[in-house]
């Protein structure tokens, strides 16, 4: 009989964190939208956003700027203009996003492994 096996780091999994900050439905297409458009106003986020709505995307924007993934700029014009961007720490993401979409292609064999994104 075979022995189950823990991850080694269980208790306080580094990775798992990590995956809690990006993962859910609507945190990677909100991360994609700003690394692909820039900075964005909630408007033009949810129009570049297919199937989220107003209420997802509030929230989902208030647990990445949580997190240290958006910030959010508020200018004091007439009327107020808000802008969403990436912060430093969620660019780092983009080179592991688009070994992501490598490592995707390859699997659904629309890419070989000499091949460019």
């Amino acid at each position: 009989m075979s022995q189950a096996h823990n991850c080694p780091c269980a208790d306080a999994c580094v990775l798992q964190g990590a995956l809690n900050t990006i993962g859910g439905k609507w945190k990677l297409p909100i991360l994609c939208s700003l690394l692909a458009n820039g900075s964005s106003r909630y408007n033009e986020l949810l129009k570049n956003i297919r199937g989220i709505s107003n209420t997802m995307l509030s929230k989902t924007l208030k647990e990445l700027e949580d997190d240290g993934m958006v910030e959010r700029a508020e200018y004091l014009e007439v009327p107020v203009r808000v802008e969403y961007d990436l912060t430093d720490k969620a660019r780092q993401l983009q080179p592991i996003l688009a070994e992501l979409i490598r490592w995707a292609l390859e699997g659904r064999g629309e890419l070989s492994p000499s091949d460019g994104p």
